[in-house]
């Protein structure tokens, strides 16, 4: 038998890199009862030393893929025994330019760098000896300033791609920027659906409708109150959410509003918190949670980083009538206390029960939120 399992990592080693993985999940210091959330909901760590945890994608068959910015490098999580804590990490790459974006599509995994959309086929099968992967397309722009993506695949089964901004605040030169793309998974066809948006890194579909839902990051360094960040609602393709000229759907730019009216421009959906830095969104499609929830926005909030009292570092909730949001309030709170910061959500996950998963980049790890009296 021991020679038998040699045989097979010599072959293992000559056909590839060899990727065993890691141990996940372990008692964790991370003071998770800080963290306040509505009666009958609890916190718990689905991984802990998941570096630079960002962007989420959770196949049919389980396994959550995590993409990273800083740390160059996109893992694979598993979680076996079905107990809600992953068992292992498994490393898919790593030296790439902030692959934050990952999607999952008929068996291979996308990949998002900075100009370039990566597929790994057949990835499940391959989690520890990935394959080395195709690039689907390499035209985006080189700019890092918001150069990092979030990507996802619509109802139309094609690829959505945003190009934010490669400045805090100006006038781009050409359409790509500030911009919502799309291209067929082959990598054919890119073209630009939405206009005006400076940086989001998070969108959805609605349920129902098939909407385009996502947030955008309000500019700085217009003081610490102003302007509120965006959750955004385009119900067609072609539209322009203001930038640079206009914020929040009402607040010219001080530099380049006089050329634009704010009215020529879609408002938003609901103005949030002034530099919250909404990132992932989620509309609540389980079963486990009251009934209350379901079809509304959930909304993880990175947090301020030039304000000088801080702000988000939560979880919020959207609720909807309709098309409208009517409120707008905090849900999963307490990595920010009396301006100290231990985490600071990314990005959120619906597990298949109906609880949610929220990354967190700062401190390395993956909760998950679930609903039980």
């Amino acid at each position: 038998m021991r020679i038998l399992s040699l045989m097979v990592m010599l072959v293992v080693l000559a056909c590839g890199k060899v990727n065993p993985p890691v141990q996940v999940f372990k008692p964790s210091n991370l003071p998770l009862e800080k963290i306040t959330l509505p009666d009958g909901f609890h916190i718990d760590i689905f991984a802990e030393g998941v570096k630079n945890a960002r962007s989420m994608a959770l196949s049919p068959q389980g396994t959550l893929f995590v993409g990273t910015r800083g740390e160059g490098k996109v893992y694979a999580l598993k979680d076996t025994d079905g107990d809600f804590h992953a068992d292992s990490l498994y490393t898919l790459d790593k030296g790439l330019n902030m692959p934050n974006g990952v999607a999952f599509h008929n068996g291979a995994l996308y990949v998002a760098e900075v100009s370039r959309i990566l597929r790994y086929d057949d990835i499940e099968a391959r989690l520890a000896n990935p394959p080395e992967p195709e690039v689907v397309f390499s035209q985006y722009p080189t700019e890092t300033h918001h150069g990092w993506k979030y990507i996802s695949f619509g109802p139309d089964g094609k690829l959505y791609v945003p190009v934010g901004a490669p400045c805090n605040i100006c006038e781009p030169e050409g359409d790509i920027y500030a911009s919502i793309t799309r291209l067929n998974p082959d990598g054919t066809g890119m073209e630009i659906v939405q206009h005006g948006i400076r940086n989001t890194v998070g969108f959805t579909w609605h349920p129902v409708t098939r909407e385009l839902w996502f947030t955008d990051n309000g500019r700085d360094w217009m003081g610490d109150d102003q302007p509120g960040c965006e959750l955004n609602r385009a119900p067609h393709d072609g539209m322009n959410f203001g930038y640079p000229y206009c914020h929040q759907g009402n607040l010219p730019d001080p530099e380049f509003g006089s050329k634009h009216l704010c009215s020529e421009f879609t408002p938003p959906a609901r103005v949030l918190g002034p530099h919250v830095a909404p990132l992932g969104l989620e509309f609540y499609t389980g079963s486990q949670f009251p009934k209350a929830y379901r079809g509304q926005i959930f909304i993880a909030e990175h947090g301020s980083w030039n304000r000088r009292e801080k702000i988000g570092y939560r979880v919020t909730l959207a609720k909807l009538e309709g098309d409208t949001v009517v409120s707008y309030e905090p849900f999963a709170e307490g990595w920010l206390r009396q301006g100290d910061v231990w985490g600071r959500p990314v990005d959120l996950e619906l597990l298949p029960d109906g609880s949610i998963l929220v990354s967190d980049d700062f401190a390395d790890a993956i909760y998950r939120i679930y609903y039980k009296k």
